[in-house]
């Protein structure tokens, strides 16, 4: 093995599982030297990189390493990421994943709202997807609009970005679809979480009331700002939404399992009335 891959990895394994000290040590090694990880495994000689153990103790800090570079890929797209915007999960892929493959050969102008947008991650991956839709992202926070935009810049799509609150401010507009994955996990959560994500993501796109953990979901759907509405959820309220849904008018609710079993989307689909 690289002599600085293993260094690195050494210093990593009193704060990480093997797995993720060697999956770190990769990463870093191969941003920091500009070597693939091919390379550096037949490298012998040690290499010296300038502040190598100053990034090392951000990781032992547990700083994400995506906001360290400011970076992150996803689904194909390389996004900059801050501690503005959560960093985009996989199962959020799985989300877009399900959109698109329902709407793969369907040749229609859609409208679509993405709210709650953060670093645009979705409203950009389904613009990719499908350039002819009109797709406009809402977000109460200026630092994630900055951020998103520049992510559609740099990945070659047009997205409106607009500072809006869903808890607060109207709109007369009316969409095709909606997309949300709006904060969800409970107060109580807190004690079971990882402290990278405790200590640098943005709390307000993570965090709900434990006494109100439908917040957003409701008012979203009592908006019937679309026909379809498709939401990234809690685990543990799958069934909660599912019954909301249906009492705010929305025939077809289908909730589905993430990679890993757990109840992780909804669909609420062709409002009655």
């Amino acid at each position: 093995m690289s002599p600085i891959l293993r260094y690195i990895e050494d210093r990593l394994a009193r704060a990480y599982s093997t797995d993720e000290a060697r999956g770190l040590a990769r990463w870093l090694a191969e941003e920091l030297t500009g070597k693939t990880f091919t390379e550096l495994m037949a490298g012998h000689d040690v290499v010296k990189i300038r502040g190598l153990n100053g990034y090392i103790e951000r990781l032992l800090a547990h700083e994400p390493i995506q906001y360290i570079f400011g970076k992150t890929e996803w689904m194909g797209l390389e996004l900059r990421v801050t501690q503005d915007t959560l960093i985009p999960r996989p199962e959020t892929g799985e989300l877009v994943e399900w959109i698109t493959g329902e709407y793969k050969g369907v040749n229609e102008r859609l409208r679509v709202l993405d709210i709650g947008t953060g670093s645009g991650c979705i409203a950009i991956a389904l613009k990719k997807q499908f350039a002819e839709w009109d797709v406009t992202a809402w977000d109460v926070s200026q630092g994630a609009l900055e951020v998103a935009r520049e992510n559609a810049r740099l990945n070659g799509v047009d997205v409106r970005f607009e500072e809006a609150d869903i808890l607060r401010d109207r709109t007369a507009e009316r969409f095709d679809i909606v997309v949300s994955n709006p904060p969800y996990v409970m107060e109580k959560e807190k004690e079971t979480m990882e402290a990278n994500v405790l200590q640098y993501e943005p709390q307000t796109a993570l965090f709900v009331p434990d006494e109100d953990p439908l917040l957003f979901y409701r008012e979203i759907a009592r908006r019937h700002l679309a026909t379809v509405l498709y939401f990234e959820i809690n685990e543990a309220m799958g069934d909660a939404i599912g019954e909301m849904l249906r009492e705010e008018g929305y025939g077809e609710v289908v909730i589905r399992k993430d990679r890993y079993g757990k109840d992780r989307m909804v669909k609420g689909g062709g409002k009655n009335g």
